[in-house]
């Protein structure tokens, strides 16, 4: 996660949140609340604690999670620190610090690193966060992260021209090219940042107040509120010393309508501190007093902040104003105090300077003077013009005031002389420097004090020229303003431009990425749309599509008949009506519907006159209407049309997205059309297979019914013939006693046979109609598993015994059975069928076992073994599939099985499986006792 996003990203970020719910928002709310720290506190803080309540409910894992949360206790605890908690905010950052050390995550703590380093700064631990921006360029640099390690540096280089403005430009001069501003703007306006300091601290206000302009722009696009703030008031201190006191209160203003809706008291406080300095340079002591005290009381929490120190500054020179030389030592004995924590020998030098014109004019010369020579020292090691000469001034008027020592070294007659022309000397040494004609008045009435009157006279005229310099100067000073302030605006204006080529560029990529996600969307659609093989769910999934991408007042889908005269309307909706069928015909030369049929080509109407759409019986008169053709290859399926009440209803967008649907609907149509037939033929042919199976069982029962039958014939007409020569013996010579005998007994054996046989053949009979009802009605019944088992084996042993096989029935009689028991029978003749045709070689007789068990209440387990030669592997997992079969041609349908599968899964409402080996195969069916309930009659279904 980058440091700082831009304003774009942040409205990315917004408008992707808005529809989403519950946990889904977290990818989207952390980066939010992250980057929301400073452009809006409040909102930021309440979003993380947001995204801490969704956590639980996320599947991350918990490093995950402890990351995340690490990351929004950071947001607050950067919140706390800017509200002026600076002890709260610490304890905050120190526990986000240790969790993201634990988990490694070096962004973490790069960005802990960096609050803990505002966090010391403001408490005046000026080394303490120094050491922490280093320690967060280093974590910055461990994952390779190059914009956090120059916002790190950038930071430490800004402090570093405050301590020691000739070290820091030796060590960062290079790093940090005034010409080579950073590409991303988070980095720039800590860059700039620090190019404004040094230019400041080289007296160059003019070039220092565009870098910080940079800096204020760079700060805002990238959410550094605090930093913008700090930028805008240094702006305005630029302009002041440049005499633009316009200007400088302006950006001053700028500067405090940025900072008060925020409460940071920090940025407040520095906002009326400055402010109040311009104005006592405009010699408005009053209102500079009331703006002072009202920053000292609010920056309160915060009393190591070099603000704060600045602040003392501003109260200590406004008392030497008042001549309130007791307030004025206070004020800069403190801020004494606050320079000397902060190691920052700029305000070290101005403490003791105050101090020590304070202390002059209270009576105390000896600590004046040393007071003054400390911040003489001061001031020369840091090279800084301004509070040398001030430091010099004040030398001298300690000395004019009060009988001293001379100081060693003096060439002059008294050191007032003497430190007049040193402060003189340090001035025409500086290049643009007009010395203020205050000190020529100085030095003529210091001459003229000790009666060197000529010289009294040279310094007059210098006096008078320095006057008339200043005016001048002031003008520069005004123009350099002037300057700044054209540049300004004129990269302001360059800017602008930029900034709309980039949004039109934004607004071009936003059209893009609505293409590609609409184009995805619809690919989505599309794929949705084309797995149903149902028209009517394609005309549904259709009808919720449109109704949701396109003004959608009414929407019909019309099918060719199968000769191509007419379309019908298979599918109406309007204004969530319902419309009824009703049929065109092609050649209609007024219905657009029919038009775009013929013509195969799309037709858009914007805005319709009554004239110009047929209206159907039924429908309301529409304002534009859009026809595209449902064709696939050169076939023509059909036509969609949507319509709407308003003109101009589609545009290209929308034109496209119906295209892309009309397109689908035309492919799904088609698959649902060949599926359909595909049922018919598939349907028709296990009626067919179902009819070969009751001619098979036909069959098998007429050979099992030939052997009684026949037997029973054979033994009749024997009788017949035994029964007319017993006749013609008792009509002719007699009949003997043994013959009669012989007779009787001949008589019993075959009334025996023909019994045997009749009742044999009327139990086949009534097994054979009992198979036979069952099969040809799936009627639900409670049966006996045993019987059923019989009675189907008995109508196929014809097959078996003529195939050289035998079976076996091992079913327990007591299994009781409420299911369909036409249906089990089918699956059990399947088995057998199957077994006949592919288990074994015609050479060899086989077993066949069929077996039953209730190893749990309410289910039974029927298996059904042959010891045949198995199916191959490569063929296990398609022995269920419909028409897959080895012998195609050979008997094999490629039906029986697959019917199987799908009886005993659904109507039977049980499982199959199988096992197969070198040693046979195995079906098993795991079935309830008592069948489930269907919605619809048995009698109509059709297991394919």
């Amino acid at each position: 996660m980058d440091m700082y996003a831009v304003d774009d990203e942040v409205a990315h970020w917004e408008a992707a949140l808005q529809p989403l719910r519950g946990p889904a928002r977290l990818p989207v709310l952390v980066p939010l609340a992250w980057h929301l720290r400073q452009r809006d506190t409040a909102r930021a803080v309440a979003l993380a604690a947001e995204g801490r309540q969704l956590l639980p409910a996320t599947a991350l894992p918990p490093d995950d999670m402890c990351l995340i949360s690490a990351r929004l206790q950071l947001v607050q605890a950067e919140a706390v620190w800017l509200a002026g908690e600076l002890d709260d905010a610490a304890a905050l950052a120190e526990l986000s610090f240790e969790q993201l050390s634990r988990l490694g995550d070096h962004e973490g703590r790069a960005d802990a690193h960096w609050l803990r380093a505002w966090i010391a700064i403001d408490r005046g631990d000026h080394r303490g966060g120094e050491h922490e921006l280093e320690l967060m360029a280093a974590a910055a640099r461990a994952c390779g992260d190059g914009q956090r390690a120059d916002i790190a540096e950038a930071a430490i280089a800004r402090w570093a021209v405050l301590q020691d403005l000739r070290s820091a430009e030796q060590r960062w001069g290079q790093r940090f090219a005034a010409g080579e501003a950073p590409q991303h703007p988070g980095v720039a306006a800590w860059v700039y940042d620090f190019f404004g300091l040094s230019a400041s601290q080289h007296s160059d206000h003019g070039t220092a107040a565009r870098h910080y302009i940079h800096c204020y722009e760079t700060a805002l696009e990238t959410g550094q509120i605090r930093v913008a703030v700090t930028a805008a008031i240094n702006i305005g201190l630029n302009f002041t010393i440049l005499n633009d006191h316009h200007a400088a209160l302006e950006w001053m203003q700028s500067a405090l309508d940025l900072a008060r809706p925020t409460g940071w008291p920090r940025s407040i406080g520095a906002c009326l501190m400055h402010t109040a300095e311009t104005m006592r340079r405009l010699g408005r002591l009053d209102a500079t007093e009331e703006l002072l005290h009202e920053a000292l009381q609010i920056m309160t929490p915060l009393p190591g902040a070099r603000s704060y120190a600045h602040a003392l500054s501003y109260l200590g020179d406004l008392a030497l104003d008042k001549a309130d030389y007791d307030a004025a030592l206070d004020a800069f004995h403190r801020m004494a105090a606050r320079a000397d924590a902060l190691g920052q020998a700029d305000f070290q030098s101005i403490a003791r300077r105050g101090q020590a014109h304070a202390l002059c004019f209270l009576g105390r010369p000896q600590e004046a003077l040393e007071m003054a020579e400390r911040a003489v020292e001061l001031a020369a090691e840091q090279a800084n013009r301004d509070n040398h000469v001030a430091a010099l001034r004040v030398l001298s008027v300690i000395h004019e005031r009060h009988a001293l020592p001379p100081p060693p070294g003096m060439t002059e007659q008294n050191a007032t002389l003497h430190y007049l022309h040193l402060a003189l000397d340090v001035a025409s040494a500086i290049d643009g420097y007009t010395l203020p004609g205050d000190l020529h008045d100085a030095l003529g009435r210091e001459y003229a004090r000790v009666g060197d009157y000529a010289a009294a006279y040279r310094s007059a005229p210098a006096a008078a020229a320095a006057r008339h310099k200043t005016p001048s100067q002031e003008a520069t000073s005004r123009a350099i303003a002037l300057q700044v302030h054209h540049q300004t605006e004129h990269a302001r204006a360059e800017g602008q431009h930029h900034r709309e080529l980039a949004a039109s560029e934004a607004r071009r990529a936003e059209v893009l990425q609505q293409t590609s996600d609409t184009l995805e969307r619809l690919s989505a659609i599309g794929q949705e749309i084309t797995t149903h093989l149902d028209a009517a769910a394609v005309f549904q999934a259709l009808n919720r599509h449109v109704q949701g991408l396109l003004p959608a007042h009414s929407f019909a889908i019309y099918l060719c008949d199968a000769g191509g005269a007419t379309v019908s309307r298979a599918f109406g909706i309007e204004n969530g009506r319902a419309l009824p069928t009703n049929t065109i015909a092609v050649d209609n030369p007024r219905a657009n519907s029919a038009r775009c049929v013929r013509e195969r080509r799309e037709i858009y109407v914007e805005e319709a006159g009554p004239d110009d759409i047929f209206l159907a019986p039924g429908t309301q008169l529409m304002v534009s209407a859009l026809y595209v053709p449902l064709v696939v290859g050169e076939r023509a399926l059909g036509v969609m049309t949507v319509q709407a009440m308003h003109a101009r209803a589609y545009g290209e967008r929308e034109r496209l997205i119906f295209r892309t649907l009309c397109a689908y609907g035309a492919i799904a149509l088609d698959n649902a059309e060949a599926y359909r037939q595909l049922k018919d033929a598939q349907t028709q042919l296990v009626s067919q297979e179902k009819l070969a199976a009751l001619g098979s069982l036909m069959a098998g029962v007429a050979h099992e019914l030939n052997t009684p039958i026949g037997n029973s014939l054979l033994i009749a007409s024997t009788l017949i013939q035994k029964t007319e020569e017993l006749e013609t013996q008792v009509n002719g010579p007699g009949l003997r006693r043994s013959e009669l005998a012989g007779y009787l007994a001949d008589a019993r054996k075959a009334h025996e046979l023909v019994m045997r046989g009749l009742t044999s053949a009327a139990d086949l009979v009534n097994s054979f109609k009992q198979v036979a009802v069952d099969r040809t009605t799936e009627q639900r019944r409670v049966f006996n598993l045993q019987q059923v088992s019989h009675e189907v084996i008995a109508t196929m042993m014809n097959r078996i015994r003529a195939a050289n096989h035998r079976i076996e029935i091992e079913v327990p009689e007591l299994i009781s059975m409420d299911s369909y028991p036409g249906p089990l029978g089918q699956v059990i003749a399947n088995f057998i069928n199957n077994a006949l045709l592919h288990a074994f070689a015609r050479e060899r007789s086989g077993g066949m076992w069929l077996q039953a068990s209730t190893p749990a209440e309410g289910r039974v387990l029927l298996t059904f073994r042959d010891n045949g030669g198995g199916i191959a592997p490569e063929h296990m997992s398609r022995i269920f599939d419909p028409f897959f079969t080895t012998k195609l041609g050979q008997g094999g349908s490629g039906l029986g099985l697959s019917i199987s599968y799908n009886i005993v899964t659904s109507l039977l409402g049980g499982q199959i499986s199988v096992h197969s080996s070198r040693d046979g195969t195995a079906f098993t069916l795991d079935l309830p006792l008592t069948a489930p309930q269907h919605q619809t009659p048995a009698t109509t279904q059709i297991y394919t």
